[in-house]
């Protein structure tokens, strides 16, 4: 499995050019929780910190405002939001391709 990829502080050329201001936005209180990304996801930091540990051992990894994040197709994992979370993101793929992949992934826990 991909790796989580953290790109710090992207220069505001970057974030025009992948349309981040366009994109939706998603929010979190602190809280912990078990997640699943059944596609990519790129999100952009606008507020909090949050610490994501791989399930299986991997090593945490901790993301917070200004942070361009890219999780992988397939990651379990566990989000610690130690900060409340603001954040804009894209998901990889069409919306049928998203429904499909979370049906799929609903009936093979």
């Amino acid at each position: 499995m991909s790796q989580i990829v953290i790109e710090s502080k992207p220069s505001a050329t970057r974030l025009e050019q992948l349309g981040v201001s366009k994109w939706p936005t998603w929010s979190k209180e602190v809280s912990t929780f078990p997640w699943v990304f059944p596609e990519q996801e790129i999100a952009y930091v606008l507020e909090g910190e949050v610490v994501i540990t791989p399930d299986g051992g991997g090593a945490p990894v901790t993301f917070r405002k200004g942070d361009l994040v890219t999780f992988p197709a397939g990651l379990r994992c566990t989000w610690e939001v130690k900060q409340p979370l603001r954040k804009h993101y894209q998901l990889d793929g069409t919306l049928v391709g998203r429904i499909y992949r979370r049906i799929k992934l609903f009936f093979t826990r």
